[in-house]
């Protein structure tokens, strides 16, 4: 264990103090627990020091102090991770260093759609940042308003605007990194076409910190929307959705920023543990899609626009009902909904949660074959589906039975791991489409993925990282290391 170690102390946490100065480096338990804790799932970790550098080039002689003594690293943003990926090990064998000091925005351009921050910079800030010069940045998540840009690049992370926008990779035309050896790469620039070689950048983004530090980004901005309409569709099923999404693409084009495909039973779960929460329509119906369009053009008459499309599902039996916001506070309402649904799912009892994707096209059929299957092999199992319909990322999430045991249900989590991921990797999915590997699903990873794929893996992290000391222990197998 580091901690108990005096050479550790002498030769590692002195000469970091030296740099990062006593406001850089925690080694008090107590101080150190909210870095050691996950919000979720509990992760939790045990390590002998948090080193928070405050600029690029102190987070490198950081890296370099370890590299020299061969100290393993955990890179953490805003901790606000779901598979243990930027949780450290609970046996004092790693330090973290966080990038939370980190957080200056360094740079906007307005005539080239840029903005260049640390990574340490929230979410929620450079999204504020980039309002205020009329422009948008895209990514949104339930955490924005703790998550950190470069745990947030670092992940790639998704949303709930990546039918539109795409996912955070692609907004990310340049990066800062620190190398595993302490050398900084700088490849801060906003270019949109850059073809003078490998473009190094997509190693780093999905990374979890195991081939590198993201220390800043140039971030591509794109117009603020100057205008929004929002509804929330009931529909039958699945398949009714898909068919309702290829007429809504046609019919509304980039229009369309946000598509989420709600099942009954987490809006009643949602309400359940959330007195704010009122459900808009008198029936109750098997599925929802909430829905969201928005344009630069303040004339543009969105609403109009979504009734349209709206009446012609309804026409082709593909919707049943629906609402269309008649205000911002009504589509805030509608929104509620959806963002309440991860913590009623929480509170609801023991859950089996899955961050997957499938083809846009088999989505009915992965959540069919998965309800009978786990029906079939655990009775009395609770289906419990929402997720992000345009880009065929499902929150595949189903609850214990009502009354059972949680000890009992907790046992289960391989097995129906297991039949879930079978059926998405049967129908060319892939089992983590926003959330990452990190510690959850390194092992399932090793099951999945090819071994082509897995030594391609693996040789990338020997040549960037060979003495495995950045985020040891995710992303690869250890069977690689």
């Amino acid at each position: 264990m580091l901690a108990d170690n005096n050479r550790f102390k002498r030769e590692v946490l002195g000469p970091i103090e030296q740099v990062v100065g006593t406001r850089g480096l925690i080694t008090d338990r107590s101080e150190m627990q909210t870095y050691m804790l996950a919000w979720r799932d509990s992760w939790e970790g045990r390590v002998p020091a948090v080193v928070r550098p405050a600029t690029t080039e102190e987070l490198a002689a950081v890296v370099r102090i370890c590299a020299a003594t061969q100290t393993p690293i955990v890179p953490q943003g805003g901790n606000t991770g779901l598979t243990g990926g930027g949780q450290p090990h609970d046996d004092d064998s790693e330090i973290v260093i966080s990038t939370a000091r980190m957080n200056r925005i360094r740079d906007i351009n307005v005539d080239n759609n840029t903005i260049t921050v640390d990574a340490g910079c929230v979410l929620a800030t450079i999204q504020q940042a980039a309002k205020e010069i009329d422009r948008l940045f895209p990514v949104s998540l339930g955490a924005e308003g703790s998550c950190q840009i470069g745990g947030n690049i670092s992940t790639n992370a998704g949303g709930v605007q990546v039918i539109r926008y795409g996912n955070t990779r692609n907004q990310v035309l340049g990066l800062e990194v620190v190398l595993a050896d302490g050398r900084i790469w700088n490849g801060l620039r906003g270019l949109r076409k850059d073809n003078a070689g490998y473009d190094l950048k997509q190693l780093f983004i999905g990374a979890e910190g195991t081939l590198g530090i993201i220390t800043a980004a140039t971030l591509r901005l794109s117009p603020l929307p100057k205008k929004t309409a929002t509804a929330l569709l009931a529909t039958a099923s699945p398949q009714s959705a898909v068919a309702w999404l290829g007429r809504a693409r046609a019919m509304l084009g980039e229009r369309l920023t946000s598509i989420e495909l709600i099942e009954r039973v987490c809006i009643d779960i949602a309400c359940k543990f959330n007195d704010r929460i009122q459900d808009p329509l008198d029936t109750r119906y098997p599925w929802y899609l909430l829905v969201e369009l928005a344009d630069q053009d303040p004339e543009d008459d969105l609403e109009n626009r979504l009734l349209n499309a709206f009446g012609r599902g309804l026409e082709a039996n593909e919707l049943l009902d629906g609402v269309v916001a008649s205000s911002a506070e009504k589509a805030a309402a509608l929104w509620r909904i959806r963002e309440e649904i991860p913590e009623g799912h929480r509170r609801e009892g023991v859950s089996f949660k899955h961050d997957v994707s499938v083809p846009i096209s088999a989505i009915a059929d992965f959540i069919a074959q998965a309800n009978e299957a786990l029906g079939k092999r655990f009775p009395g199992i609770r289906s419990f589906a929402f997720g992000h319909l345009g880009d065929g990322n499902i929150h595949f999430n189903p609850l214990q039975a009502q009354g059972g045991q949680a000890d009992e249900w907790k046992a289960r989590l391989s097995d129906v791991n297991r039949i879930v991921h079978d059926i998405v990797v049967r129908l060319d999915g892939s089992i983590t489409a926003e959330h990452g590997i990190g510690q959850l699903r390194i092992d399932e990873i090793d099951h999945y993925k090819s071994e082509v794929e897995l030594e391609m893996m693996a040789t990338l992290k020997k040549a960037l990282d060979p003495m495995n000391l950045l985020n040891p222990g995710k992303v690869i197998p250890r069977r690689f290391m």
